[in-house]
């Protein structure tokens, strides 16, 4: 049982760790906006990341992502990748990509698999192999080691031990790794963000080696990246027949900063910019939302605003709801019930939405 330290209310989904029920967080976030942002700062300390994104008078500016670092000598961005050297940023760059990848078996546990090529078959037969799921193909999934957010509730948060490693994978090195039964390449993490350039540089590889047969460029993100980023990604994915999957985190942008350790200002317009391409290819599904269910925080009023959203820009853009599992600071919150996730596919659909999803059915729990 969680305990509200503003309002005193006690309900299972308060997190004692964030301290703050959703409402509170909303009314009083000047308040307390401060001691949650010393909860992000104290969740980077372990991985010996910058507590926040440095604004060092003299240094050089990022422009990567959101957070818009100005890093000074010897300094790290916010994502621990970029960092100023001798005046110059590094890390980061398209033929140095700090990541771990491997093979996956289609159709895999992806966000859009239940409108992608790989899962259904969309787009058969210029970017699908089959009419139905690729059985007997693979997926080259692709997990970076650094991200531009700090989600409480990172459901991979172990990257963050390896975003200082010394081992890199070069562009090259990883286009070669896509194979004779390669049929789409992922990139996630972490997030693509911090590395898009040397993940724009290994996708444009890999087309090359692969002309003339299919394969699909996929990404999972934030969307925090900086414009220019965002249309080479939507070019690559548009003609490869791949996806660009965006997670909406939350609507409220009190809420997205104690979740998150960002504003999602940079990640809605990034969205409104792309659902502009989804006419240029309607099938398969170029643009696909997702949305954790974070109880208690990420309830039906969020969803609700979120899915107007996206309907007012396209109705057809696909909608993944993600049953959501204690992980990282929000370990002392439930599973998302099934209650929650229906009321809230519900709400998606009332807003306007045509094709609204439930993944991770497995992961739903018992009513709060």
């Amino acid at each position: 049982m969680g305990w509200c330290r503003k309002c005193h209310r006690e309900l299972p989904t308060i997190s004692n760790r964030l301290g703050y029920c959703a409402t509170c967080i909303k009314k009083w976030f000047d308040e307390l906006g401060p001691e949650l942002e010393k909860l992000h700062s104290h969740s980077r300390i372990a991985y010996r990341l910058p507590s926040r994104p440095p604004k060092t008078e003299g240094g050089v500016r990022c422009k990567q992502c959101v957070q818009d670092c100005k890093i000074g000598e010897d300094e790290v961005g916010y994502c621990g990748i970029r960092r100023n050297d001798g005046g110059k940023i590094k890390g980061g760059r398209p033929h140095e990509g700090n990541l771990s990848y491997y093979h996956d078996p289609l159709p895999t546990n992806c966000v859009a698999d239940f409108v992608c090529p790989a899962g259904t078959g969309s787009g058969f037969p210029h970017y699908a192999i089959s009419p139905g799921p690729e059985y007997g193909y693979r997926n080259l999934a692709v997990f970076y080691h650094a991200c531009s957010y700090n989600c409480l509730y990172c459901q991979n948060y172990h990257f963050k031990e390896f975003t200082f490693s010394s081992a890199i994978v070069t562009a090259k090195e990883l286009a070669q790794a896509v194979d004779a039964s390669t049929t789409c390449v992922c990139y996630f993490g972490g997030d693509p963000a911090p590395q898009v350039l040397h993940a724009i540089k290994a996708s444009r590889l890999a087309r090359q080696r692969t002309k003339g047969r299919i394969l699909r460029i996929c990404w999972e993100t934030n969307g925090s990246m900086a414009e220019p980023y965002l249309e080479q990604m939507a070019r690559l994915s548009i003609d490869s027949g791949g996806c660009i999957k965006f997670d909406l985190k939350a609507w409220d942008d009190k809420i997205h900063r104690a979740l998150c350790g960002a504003t999602n200002k940079k990640t809605l317009e990034n969205f409104k910019r792309l659902a502009e391409y989804t006419e240029k290819r309607p099938e398969p599904p170029f643009l696909i939302a997702s949305t954790l269910l974070v109880p208690g925080y990420v309830d039906v009023e969020e969803v609700g605003a979120i899915a107007r959203f996206i309907a007012q820009l396209n109705p057809e853009i696909p909608y993944s709801l993600l049953g959501f599992h204690p992980h990282f600071y929000l370990d002392d919150l439930p599973r998302t019930s099934r209650s929650h996730a229906f009321r809230c596919k519900e709400a998606a659909e009332a807003a306007g939405l045509r094709r609204v999803h439930i993944g991770n059915l497995h992961l739903l729990g018992d009513a709060y």
